[in-house]
């Protein structure tokens, strides 16, 4: 029985949302060339449940590069409509059309100037017609059992808010970079905006030493650095090579006493590099596609000036 309902109620969503479609005209294409042409935001509002949605709806904008803010209705009445201009476009959402507080709020909106767009399941209701442009969310039914409770409603509202949304998105011309900027703490915007300089090892963590250097000293110079391997430098102090731990495991076992040996005859020769300009995504890709776990970082005259690890890209949330 619990099974059977839940599929009932996805079916009643999905019927809500696949009725759209028929209703998206040259009203919408006006609605979203409204807002693209703003000099001001979007102000979302509604109360209760598409309150509610209003807010996701104000929050998808935002991210996608129309600056919005939420507003809701009584607040509004009571000091907060001082947060609209009439540079502003208003988006009120009411399945009845006939919300109190919103009714409330249309002459003043009127007169500050704001144009008003409404999103509603009756379009013959006072909101939708007193504002300049109403988008028709009508449902048949909702998917409550006694058709009360705000369902496949609020289901029609988030995805209309949607649609807006990435209309302006495409409209904008809006990138993943662009994305990255206004999230910069999710992973896609560390994949997109965090640099090798900004996560690679230097100074002290990052072990330099020369061709003749013993192996011996090599590892107490990885150790001291707690780095997985070391830099080699050459004449002009540019990258030689690389000393790691699979260097050691290799070489371990043919070569007697390698300990001792210089490390220039059982380093890796000319090494895979990165600037310190590039993504850091950029050394994960080297590093997967190589299979390696460091990768030196070098100037523009191939000197060793940092080490990315792949330690460090799971510090950073990369991985």
């Amino acid at each position: 029985m619990i099974i059977k309902r839940a599929k009932e109620v996805l079916r009643i969503e999905r019927d809500a949302i696949s009725a759209l479609i028929n209703r998206i005209d040259s009203k919408f294409e006006k609605i979203v060339a409204l807002i693209y042409h703003t000099k001001g935001r979007v102000i979302v509002t509604g109360m209760g449940k598409p309150g509610f949605i209003a807010q996701k709806i104000s929050a998808t904008m935002s991210s996608l590069g129309t600056p919005s803010l939420y507003l809701h209705p009584a607040e509004a009445l009571h000091g907060d409509l001082g947060r609209v201009t009439k540079d502003d476009v208003i988006i009120a959402l009411s399945n009845s059309g006939e919300t109190e507080e919103l009714i409330k709020l249309m002459p003043i909106i009127r007169r500050i100037g704001a144009k008003l767009v409404s999103i509603v399941g009756n379009t013959k209701s006072t909101l939708a017609r007193n504002s300049d442009f109403a988008l028709d969310a009508t449902v048949k039914k909702e998917a409550c059992s006694l058709n009360l409770a705000p369902t496949a409603s609020t289901t029609a509202m988030l995805a209309i808010g949607d649609a807006i949304a990435v209309a302006l998105l495409d409209r904008r011309g809006f990138k993943a970079e662009d994305f990255a900027l206004y999230h910069p703490g999710g992973s896609l915007g560390k994949r997109l905006l965090l640099k090798v300089e900004d996560i690679m090892r230097k100074g002290p963590q990052n072990p330099l030493v020369t061709e003749d250097t013993p192996v011996k000293d090599v590892l107490l110079a990885i150790t001291k650095a707690r780095a997985g391997s070391a830099c080699v430098i050459g004449r002009n102090r540019k990258l030689a090579g690389i000393f790691t731990d699979g260097d050691l495991r290799r070489h371990a076992e043919r070569v007697p006493d390698i300990v001792r040996k210089k490390v220039k005859e059982v380093m890796t020769k000319n090494p895979v590099t990165i600037k310190k300009h590039r993504l850091a995504a950029e050394a994960l890709g080297i590093l997967r596609s190589k299979k390696i776990d460091e990768i030196p970082v070098v100037d523009d005259k191939n000197r060793p000036i940092g080490l990315v690890d792949v330690q460090d890209l799971l510090k950073a949330g990369l991985v």
